[in-house]
């Protein structure tokens, strides 16, 4: 039995420039297709001339009085427009949270690694939520918990700011680290972990 079709029932965005005709102001200061100023005339003349010029008038700046328009070809205008918003979103820089996971008495080595992934994470922008996990016991000496955020802070060398101070919650105890104006510097030349590193920054030290 066929699997019927499921249909996007959400209207379209609804452009809402107002271009040619749907201009209904008696007046509108319009801008010439080179950008010159050619002052405060009636609509109809306005539609007019851009007809003349094969172009449409579209309002720029309805909220102008009178309200500004141009002519100009509107469908190479959207165009160009939907592009610079594209390489905007392209260059916004999409700052992830990433978490690294240690124990009150862990090991050097394993220390030393999981120092490693939160400065490649930093240098990458994004920011790092270090998580001390307590058990048993440990839970009677929350500053040793603290005194090993503390040092991790101290050994990346001013590559992180806190951006959330050490905050214990049941058995375990987190403090979030953003990147700080270095790590932004060294963030061109940082490569990005690979996905079994990252996994593998979520394991216990």
């Amino acid at each position: 039995m066929p699997v019927p079709r499921r249909f996007d029932r959400r209207p379209p965005e609804r452009d809402t420039t107002r271009i040619n005709e749907r201009i209904r102001v008696p007046q509108v200061r319009l801008i010439g297709a080179d950008g010159e100023q050619l002052g405060i005339v009636d609509t109809a003349e306005a539609l007019r001339r851009a007809q003349e010029a094969d172009l449409d008038l579209v309002e720029v700046a309805p909220n102008s009085k009178p309200p500004v328009t141009r002519m100009l070809d509107y469908s190479k205008y959207k165009y160009e427009q939907e592009q610079k918003q594209k390489a905007a979103r392209k260059h916004q820089q999409q700052v992830n949270i990433r978490e690294i996971k240690l124990r009150p008495k862990i090991a050097t080595h394993d220390y030393d690694t999981k120092k490693g992934h939160v400065e490649r994470f930093l240098k990458h922008g994004d920011k790092v939520k270090i998580t001390i996990m307590f058990r048993g016991r440990e839970q009677a000496h929350p500053e040793r918990g603290r005194a090993l955020l503390q040092k991790l802070f101290d050994d990346l060398g001013g590559l992180a700011t806190i951006e959330s101070a050490p905050l214990q919650e049941g058995r375990n105890m987190s403090m979030l680290l953003a990147p700080s104006k270095e790590a932004r510097v060294a963030e061109g030349a940082a490569t990005v972990p690979d996905a079994a590193e990252a996994d593998g920054t979520a394991a216990e030290g």
